[in-house]
């Protein structure tokens, strides 16, 4: 048969997805931890750096597990139902895994865990579409009643705004 003319989508990057047998070792690894630990948590985050998540994995690394993935392979490691849950219970605990969440399997108390991540919160610099949690009210010194004329313009040639904003106060 004669190819199809018709337009695909091609990808163009070399990079190989990560498959089945990386969602297997993500099972396994939450069976294990359900073993292993005698709580599980879900957290939700919003807006999360990768590097402060690393910072607080790495304070809590000795007796304690995060796992953060797709929520649909986490709910099949934990089990939908009753019928194919690992441990008593669990299956109600994959039905909140929804939006951005993770779980967090470990030892410690309900309250020792609660102390934790209240005083893990680190505050960081706004990411697109967040909202402001502080009103910020500038004040200049410079007085900007002057006229700028049509073919000034502001570009190299037409310093007079860089010098205004360099001069100013805030």
């Amino acid at each position: 048969m004669p190819k199809s003319k018709r337009n695909r989508q091609v990808t163009l990057s070399k990079t190989k997805k990560k498959g089945r047998d990386h969602k297997e070792t993500i099972v396994n690894g939450i069976k294990d931890a359900a073993e292993k630990y005698g709580c599980v948590y879900v957290f939700s985050f919003e807006n999360m750096r990768n590097q402060k998540l690393k910072e607080f994995r790495e304070q809590l690394k000795s007796n304690s597990r995060f796992f953060l993935g797709s929520n649909k392979v986490m709910q099949v490691a934990l089990g939908r139902s009753a019928s194919d849950e690992i441990r008593p219970g669990l299956h109600k605990v994959s039905k909140l895994l929804r939006g951005d969440s993770g779980m967090f399997f470990t030892n410690l108390s309900k309250e020792e865990v609660e102390r934790l991540f209240k005083e893990f919160e680190e505050y960081d610099f706004a990411r697109t579409g967040s909202i402001a949690t502080e009103k910020v009210i500038g004040v200049s010194s410079y007085d900007y009643d002057f006229f700028i004329q049509h073919g000034m313009g502001f570009g190299p040639l037409g310093g007079s705004c860089k010098t205004a904003i360099e001069t100013s106060n805030l």
